[in-house]
């Protein structure tokens, strides 16, 4: 009993060192990570113009996304208890694993999930408190003691002192309850047992207040429609567009699980099984076009030139570098050289680099391309100044006719992915380099042995083994291209109407220039939403063919 106890403390203590080890890494983390992202959600929700305005909930994704913000909303509630599931399986795969019977370490598990609520709940009472003392020293002499007051004010106001004692109160209690629990359930997994049930809680608490959200705000909004006389269309629209996401999702797990099987008719059942709800997601999914069109026209059309940006960008880019790193790898006269001038795009000035980029495709007939397209008997072009999408130039200069859905990006937003081409080339070149250092000379001399030519060499061998290389810029490209702006805005112009305003300018003219941000900072988490969602699909889609040797 007393070695039970000796270990218990000494495991309790090794705990605590551990704790105390990591402290300042979370404190960094949490003012300089995690707090900006609360405070960027706290001004979203809110009428935002200089100074706090009313509480408008999701009002501003709503001005952003239209009726798709009450569907994203419910996936979210939805992914969270996907979340919680996967949480609260991990602990039961353990505990079937070593046979424990671990449950009762869900109660401190809650309460700790109910101490992250009570101190979401307390920051929020009194953020306002601590925003309002701009107000209070309005007309009175601006001193350190005013402000140290009027700070102390805030922190012990009657709704936020209250708020504060409940989150200590619940905290404590969980903590005194996982210290009790640590002496009491005697395994090396406590810790883990507990975190995994306050993860679950978390999750399934966060699901449960989205959900919550959304039906009510759809309920709200359905109400006014019915007294107005109107028909919103948010329930056939939400009930349809939910049930096409969970058919992709069953399709995704059914076209997975059919890697499993050996038998090849049920392998065969299975992929039908997936491409009919494929299919069926996809019909439901249509409904998606009809939601967005009650959205933010600049938003929508900021994220189509994103799109284009990105599309138009990373394969040129990528493809080029592969090329110029296997051929500088053979190690010619003068590679280094090559290698030093490839890379300095790279690292020369943003902004310096876009100005000198902006002049060279000038509307001017001295431009220095425009030059060079009159000294080859070529018409010159307005290039960044020119709003025409750049297949509508073509089709024209072919005499054919292009219909507008099909105009593609304008020259003006072609010559910024030349730009970012030529910036970022030189970069991957150089990684791609350092991936083709550590493939094994002896693969390819085996290969060439056996008769294999250059190309056979590159498709079958250099180019699987440069797959994770390949994947992380990909990685980068997709993130970078998502998040542009410096470049973007330096060589943007008034006579390309706006076809150069990708998502990031959006946001920061909503922020700087029309002074609204707490609808700019719901644009924000709208990007970082489509970010994340890019980021798991091409890691889904491009992590899965990665091949590490």
């Amino acid at each position: 009993m007393r070695h039970s106890f000796l270990r218990n403390r000494r495991t309790l203590k090794e705990y605590l060192t551990g704790y105390l080890m990591i402290a300042p890494a979370v404190i960094l983390i949490f003012t300089f990570g995690i707090f900006p992202v609360a405070f960027a959600i706290y001004v979203s929700l809110y009428r935002w113009r200089i100074k706090q305005g009313d509480f408008v909930g999701i009002g501003n994704y709503l001005n952003a996304t239209g009726s798709l913000a009450y569907l994203l909303l419910f996936a979210l509630g939805i992914a969270s208890f996907v979340g919680a599931f996967f949480a609260i399986r991990r602990a039961l795969k353990r505990a079937e694993e070593t046979k424990e019977r671990p449950w009762l370490l869900a109660i401190p598990g809650l309460l700790y999930a109910a101490s992250g609520y009570f101190f979401v709940r307390w920051l929020f009472m009194l953020a306002p408190q601590i925003l309002g003392i701009a107000d209070k020293i309005i007309g009175k002499e601006k001193t350190r003691e005013l402000f140290t007051q009027l700070l102390i004010e805030a922190f012990t106001a009657e709704t936020v002192l209250p708020a504060w004692r409940q989150f200590i109160l619940v905290f404590l209690t969980g903590l005194i309850l996982g210290v009790i629990a640590l002496f009491l359930i005697r395994t090396k997994y406590n810790f883990l047992y507990q975190t995994s049930f306050m993860l679950g809680w978390l999750a399934a608490g966060l699901g449960v207040s989205l959900i919550r959200l959304a039906y009510t705000e759809v309920s709200r909004v359905y109400v006014e429609a019915l007294e107005t006389g109107s028909d919103p269309g948010i329930w056939p629209q939400l009930i349809t567009i939910t049930s096409g996401v969970i058919l992709l999702w069953l399709a995704w797990k059914l076209w997975n699980s059919a890697q499993e099987l050996e038998s090849k008719r049920g392998v065969l059942l299975r992929l039908m099984a997936a491409a009919g709800l494929i299919a069926g997601g996809w019909l439901l999914i249509g409904e998606i076009p009809i939601v967005v069109a009650s959205g933010d026209k600049d938003l929508w059309e900021g994220l189509k030139l994103t799109v284009f940006y990105a599309v138009g960008t990373i394969p040129f880019q990528l493809g080029i570098s592969i090329f110029l790193a296997v051929l500088l790898f053979q190690k010619l006269r003068g590679s280094e050289l090559f290698r030093m001038l490839f890379f300095l795009p790279y690292v020369t000035p943003t902004v310096a680099s876009a100005a000198v980029f902006r002049q060279l495709f000038s509307n001017r007939l001295q431009a220095p391309i425009n030059s060079v397209f009159r000294s080859i008997g070529l018409e010159p072009l307005s290039w960044v100044h020119e709003p025409s999408g750049i297949f509508t130039m073509l089709g024209e200069s072919l005499g054919i006719s292009i219909p507008a859905w099909a105009a593609g990006p304008s020259l003006a937003l072609v010559v910024v992915m030349i730009y970012s081409i030529w910036t970022f080339v030189g970069y991957d070149t150089v990684i791609y380099l350092a991936g083709l250092g550590n493939i094994p000379t002896e693969l390819m001399e085996a290969a060439e042995i056996d008769g294999a030519g250059s190309w056979e060499v590159f498709r079958h061998i250099t180019l699987p083994l440069l797959s994770p290389t390949t994947y992380f810029l990909t990685l980068l490209a997709v993130i970078g291209t998502f998040k542009a702006f410096n470049h973007i805005w330096v060589m943007r112009t008034d006579m390309s109407l706006g076809t150069m305003d990708t998502f990031s300018i959006i946001i920061f003219q909503e922020f700087f220039e029309k002074l609204r941000y707490g609808y700019a900072s719901a644009l924000a988490f709208v990007l970082f939403g489509v970010i994340l969602a890019l980021t798991f699909i091409n890691n889904k889609i491009q992590g899965s063919r990665v091949f590490y040797g």
